[in-house]
């Protein structure tokens, strides 16, 4: 596909998740698809007729065996956030129809234990997960995701702080 081609495609419409323990760190999951280090918060498409926070607890509950009644939505942000795939990406992803995501993030406090995080799911995005301080979130995401997540940590700065005050 040609540079042209890819900036005429769509955005696919997908939610991610922030989930942040009582220690206000982040979870992370290592995707399963990729042998280099691809840290990434939970994250999916949001379904024809599903409400984004509906999608949000859903691919929570996909990715990671957690319900809903172990989180509360604290916040989620205004707008819609794009990143666009690198273009040698586009063609192999979601069949080639999109030239990347718009995605609704949603900040959720986790009550649970880690001991509830269940990531060999029927179909499991994850090899390995972790919780890293939101200060290092950035540093450790996949290149072109940064910016995103520049963006969502900013959008979710005063909700952050005061639960690693709580901490």
């Amino acid at each position: 596909m040609t540079p042209e081609e890819i900036a005429k495609l769509p955005y696919r419409p997908c939610v991610g998740v922030m989930l942040v323990n009582d220690g206000g760190h982040v979870f992370v999951g290592q995707r399963i698809d990729n042998d280099a280090a691809a840290w990434q918060m939970p994250q999916g498409g949001v379904d024809d007729g599903e409400a984004p926070r509906d999608a949000a607890l859903r691919e929570l509950w996909e990715e990671t065996g957690l319900s809903a009644d172990l989180v509360t939505i604290e916040a989620e942000t205004e707008d819609w956030v794009p990143y666009d795939l690198p273009h040698d990406l586009v063609p192999r992803i979601w069949k080639g129809r999109f030239r990347g995501q718009k995605q609704k993030w949603f900040l959720l406090r986790f009550h649970g234990t880690d001991a509830d995080v269940e990531i060999a799911t029927d179909h499991p995005e994850f090899s390995e997960w972790r919780w890293l301080p939101h200060e290092e979130l950035v540093a450790n995401i996949v290149p072109f995701k940064r910016a995103v997540y520049e963006k969502v940590v900013t959008a979710f700065a005063g909700p952050l702080k005061e639960i690693s005050a709580k901490a």
